[in-house]
């Protein structure tokens, strides 16, 4: 059982519950950032990044910068798509929108491909768009947290290398590393970008991305450079290969107690197979979802193969308000999330179920969480 404090087990889709270890381990005492331990420790924590997305191409590099998962967007704008350059983004809930204001104010151009609320769209549109138009780069949320639906990046990377291989693929996988097979190398990914504080179970700050050498290659070549001085990869792909190779740099500061605390993670992430995480990870999802039908509930994604592992999100029944169920669960230990998506986002909730409150069963969160939700419906339909 856990040692830390009593507090309301926090289901949301991230952050996340964290492990004792991790939390143990940001109370690692003041170091220097280009000192001798703390550099063997982010170069260690670099090729263990590398494992976690399944690359071993020499050419790909890890980069782990402090900041949100907001900041990969920045990343991939200022660095990946020049001004004026087409970016196809395909849309299966808000963080589209957001991806592509990004975008835009880099001065790029986008195109977002959008699908009814709940879905992704298909591959045949997507086809359809890729042959319409030449774009730079196409985007991917490949978990949307505003409404728990998964795309089929696998599917649609070979789509894109099939009919316009000079496309970067770009995924946003802030809400599925961690809980979702993702295969780097084998699936011909472009750029993955995550955050710290979802499925990977360390506390928010921290922005890490896989680049595949053809995205090195495409910022190399740029003709102009890159719109933004943090976010550039001219200051921070040599400090990235300084680090992994245990020699001390310097760009901006890193924070050594989020960075052992990325370690410890994921070092208890790897010490299993990824493919066993990935199988948990889907079982629980398919429990919680089978609980959530028993309830008479209905989710926002209708499609089995288009629902989250790592997320549920449920449309409230008939009668039953966010401000009253959100303080029932609350009263019962349990942290749901309202909803996210501007077009519904009083009408359901979300549920997080990734990181630790999966993979430790003696925790008993699935069926807390469950058992509270059951709970406060009643005593809201009464």
């Amino acid at each position: 059982m856990s040692k830390q404090a009593a507090h309301p087990t926090l289901l949301i889709p991230g952050p996340i519950e964290f492990d004792d270890a991790v939390l143990d381990a940001m109370a690692t005492p003041s170091q220097s950032h280009v000192g001798g331990p703390f550099v063997n420790t982010f170069g260690d924590t670099l090729k263990q990044v590398r494992d976690l997305f399944i690359s071993t191409d020499p050419a790909a590099q890890p980069l782990v910068v402090s900041g949100s998962g907001t900041l990969g967007w920045d990343f991939v704008a200022a660095n990946l798509v020049e001004p004026e350059e087409e970016v196809l983004v395909l849309h299966s809930g808000y963080f589209a929108d957001s991806f592509a204001d990004c975008l835009s104010t880099y001065g790029a151009r986008p195109t977002q491909l959008k699908a009814p609320i709940g879905s992704r769209p298909s591959l045949a549109e997507i086809e359809k768009a890729l042959k319409e138009k030449s774009y730079k780069v196409i985007t991917i949320t490949h978990v949307d947290t505003s409404t728990g639906v998964l795309s089929d990046i696998k599917a649609v990377a070979e789509l894109v290398q099939k009919v316009s291989p000079n496309t970067l693929v770009v995924v946003d996988g802030v809400c599925s590393v961690g809980c979702e097979e993702i295969r780097f190398d084998e699936w011909g990914l472009d750029v993955v970008l995550t955050a710290s504080q979802k499925a990977i179970g360390v506390p928010a700050g921290l922005s890490i991305l896989m680049l595949s050498g053809r995205a090195v290659e495409t910022f190399n070549s740029r003709k102009s450079k890159p719109g933004s001085y943090f976010a550039s990869f001219a200051n921070w792909l040599p400090i990235m290969r300084n680090y992994e190779a245990k020699k001390p740099s310097y760009f901006a500061t890193p924070s050594p107690q989020l960075i052992h605390a990325l370690h410890t993670s994921l070092t208890q992430i790897l010490s299993i197979p990824l493919a066993d995480r990935f199988t948990r990870h889907k079982s629980t999802s398919q429990y919680v979802k089978s609980k959530i039908a028993e309830l008479g509930l209905k989710q926002l994604a209708s499609k089995p193969e288009e629902q989250a592992n790592g997320m549920t999100a449920i449309y409230l029944p008939e009668g039953v308000a966010i401000p009253d169920l959100l303080p029932k669960l609350m009263a019962k230990g349990v942290v749901f999330a309202g909803g996210l998506h501007k077009e519904i986002a009083t009408k359901y909730f979300r549920f997080g179920h990734m990181g630790v409150s999966v993979m430790n069963n003696d925790l008993g969160h699935m069926d807390k969480a469950l058992a509270a939700l059951k709970e406060s419906l009643e005593a809201c339909k009464k």
